[in-house]
């Protein structure tokens, strides 16, 4: 017999994958170019070249020992790499030991998240916010604490201080955020660092930063630890570098952080005893050859422009997102996110319901997706809207 928990969790399973598996479905019956699959944010841009070359060069020039096991932590030329860079991105000194290389961002957040709760404790996220934080918080036997943002995405402290309990331990953050694409400014970070700080207990902030690299428009992401004290950051080469399949990125506690000691210990300790042991060895290796480098962002923002113009010229409502990989849409009026969705897999248009993000009312759409498959969806965008009666603002 399964345990309750998993249990409960195979009940509800992954919105964004079971609309992934659709897509695949449709593909199968109508053909690829006939499906129009939003759901999922796969890169599909290719790694770029330093990738390639330095696992190229790694594997002509083997290294003796080089799969063996090394610290928990990691390979300390990769993290003193890593410090060096977050310490010219954020003005602060950052030493190696600061960083344990993990098993992506997920094992990322969940060594955080081990090395922090106690059974019950709080953990606030703001909506919307990627569905698999509630996974990893209940591995770890905490409470999600759920607290809306406002009507641009943006985290209100107010709503952050009132949800603040003895038990809360930490708040998660994600900017550029999954799914809106907004990015926080400093003078936010700012404000959310000198209120956590106003309580008694120290209140970690784990700040999620898997897009940080992904931004259009000219602007820069701020970076978190130089307006937070009591931060962990979690990142991943998923999205930076395309490649989610190989599970390669790494934790930071801020050297600011009251607890720095404790915290980088127990992740590390943490690492092991969740299972990953240590980050895979021939891909530290080529992120000390690539640390550099990013995929081809300039794509994507020609791809965000093509997918919000489909979006808003039909009629439909979207905010632009400034990062990340995705596009998150107002539903309809008169139409619940579920209604939505279904109305437009109907027409083989797949995305996401806002509720799989705790903010029914919206859709996400992911636009890392071929160029074709944007531009096919054009048609489909405006057949949805003359069903539902919603007028055009540019034509056809």
């Amino acid at each position: 017999m399964i345990s309750r928990k998993i249990k409960s969790q195979l009940a509800g399973g992954s919105q964004i994958r079971k609309m992934f598996e659709e897509g695949n479905r449709l593909k199968a019956i109508y053909g690829p170019d006939k499906v129009f699959d939003f759901s999922i944010g796969n890169p599909d841009l290719e790694p770029p070249h330093e990738v390639s070359d330095a696992l190229a060069d790694i594997c002509s020039n083997p290294v003796p020992g080089m799969h063996g096991y090394m610290s928990n932590s990691g390979y300390e030329s990769t993290r003193a790499m890593i410090a060096e860079k977050r310490s010219k991105e954020s003005g602060l000194s950052i030493n190696p030991g600061a960083v344990c290389m993990t098993v992506g961002a997920a094992a990322a957040m969940n060594d955080v998240l081990h090395a922090l709760l106690d059974d019950g404790d709080e953990v606030i996220v703001l909506s919307p916010f990627f569905m698999e934080y509630n996974g990893y918080i209940a591995n770890h036997n905490g409470k999600v604490v759920v607290v809306p943002t406002d009507e641009n995405f943006m985290p209100v402290i107010s709503r952050i201080r009132e949800a603040v309990t003895d038990r809360t331990k930490a708040i998660i953050i994600n900017s550029p955020n999954n799914p809106s694409g907004v990015v926080y400014p400093a003078s936010l970070l700012k404000e959310l660092n000198d209120m956590l700080k106003s309580f008694n207990h120290t209140i970690q902030v784990i700040s999620d930063e898997p897009y940080i690299d992904l931004i259009y428009d000219g602007i820069s992401v701020p970076c978190a630890m130089s307006y937070i004290d009591n931060i962990v950051v979690c990142f991943s080469w998923s999205k930076s570098l395309s490649l989610p399949g190989e599970r390669i990125g790494y934790t930071l506690v801020s050297p600011k952080n009251a607890d720095y000691d404790d915290l980088t210990a127990a992740i590390v300790i943490s690492n092991r005893s969740l299972g990953s042991v240590n980050a895979p060895a021939i891909w530290q290796r080529v992120i000390e050859k690539s640390l550099y480098a990013k995929v081809d962002v300039a794509n994507y923002e020609h791809r965000r422009n093509l997918l919000y113009s489909n979006i808003t010229d039909a009629g439909f409502c979207a905010v632009k997102p400034n990062g990340a990989l995705y596009i998150f849409m107002n539903t309809p009026a008169g139409l619940d996110d579920e209604e939505f969705a279904d109305k437009c897999a109907a027409h083989n248009l797949l995305l996401v319901k806002g509720s799989a993000f705790a903010c029914p009312g919206y859709c996400r759409l992911a636009f890392c997706v071929s160029e074709q498959t944007i531009r096919g969806s054009r048609e489909a965008f405006f057949i949805i809207a003359d069903e539902l009666g919603i007028s055009h603002r540019k034509a056809l």
